[in-house]
């Protein structure tokens, strides 16, 4: 068994990062997206290439999602 973390880390007006040794993402139907030791996840509903996100925030500001009180 790894002791390997995952950290989810909330970036104001931005992205949920998540990392780890091993990163999946995958779709409802169980197909990988995205893989790595890093992705972004967008939490501002803008992106094109959603569940990850695309910085479509930056464009849009005041937009973007502000992190979690």
């Amino acid at each position: 068994m790894s002791d390997a973390t995952t950290q989810v880390t909330t970036l104001t007006d931005g992205p949920n990062v998540v990392s780890g040794e091993s990163v999946v993402v995958r779709d409802q139907d169980g197909n990988v997206v995205a893989e790595g030791e890093t992705v972004y996840l967008c939490r501002c509903g803008l992106s094109d290439s959603k569940p990850m996100c695309d910085g479509s925030h930056r464009k849009h500001p005041g937009l973007g999602a502000p992190s979690p009180q």
